[in-house]
């Protein structure tokens, strides 16, 4: 599969428009695959809270499946022409719920380790960082349009995208290094992009 360089999406959201193209003309909607998003990104959180190895590579996989998905029902709602508010809000939900449960999933698993009862607290904290930076990107994006509100990318990259290292995270058990960093980056970003807000308002 060739990425096409002129095209202003993330790489991620390229690769999901390929993915489903071929269901433009099927029954598959794209609030079907916001449903199968939010199931996959809510088994992620799961897996991750039990606190053994395999489970948390099983979740990390569903996690990237999931976000994969997030792109693949926006994708899906352009070819088929149903971009409706509802779908929209919808997926919104879905995006704070996966991101919350992720975070909170990986705490809850790692309140065994030094952490103890922090992890869950930092967790919390990365979680509902990111869901109040999707809800923020969400207003700025209806106050100036979408391709002038996309996030900074260098070469199709954003950087949500660095989720999508959680495999190599959990296959070299990293777990304890990436609640920290989430926990102290997550709210920097947040802190970033209410400044943008702010601007916009002025």
């Amino acid at each position: 599969m060739v990425i096409d360089r002129s095209d202003m999406r993330p790489w991620d959201a390229q690769i999901a428009f390929y993915l489903i193209y071929p269901l433009r003309n099927t029954f598959i909607t794209p609030n079907y695959l916001t449903t199968m998003r939010l199931i996959f990104g809510l088994l992620a959180g799961f897996f991750f809270s039990i606190g053994e190895y395999k489970y948390s590579n099983i979740g990390a996989y569903c996690f990237i499946f999931s976000n994969l998905l997030d792109h693949a029902d926006g994708e899906l709602a352009r070819l088929k022409n149903q971009i409706t508010t509802k779908g929209h809000v919808y997926d919104l939900i879905s995006d704070a719920l996966v991101n919350i449960s992720l975070f909170v999933g990986i705490g809850i698993g790692l309140m065994h380790s030094s952490l103890g009862f922090y992890s869950l607290l930092m967790g919390i904290i990365a979680g509902c960082s990111i869901a109040a930076i999707f809800y923020m990107r969400n207003i700025i994006e209806k106050k100036i349009g979408k391709d002038n509100a996309r996030q900074p990318n260098k070469s199709g990259f954003e950087a949500e995208d660095s989720l999508y290292t959680l495999p190599v995270i959990t296959y070299f058990k990293l777990d304890f290094y990436f609640i920290n960093a989430a926990a102290i980056g997550a709210p920097l970003f947040c802190i970033y992009v209410i400044k943008k807000y702010l601007e916009l308002k002025e």
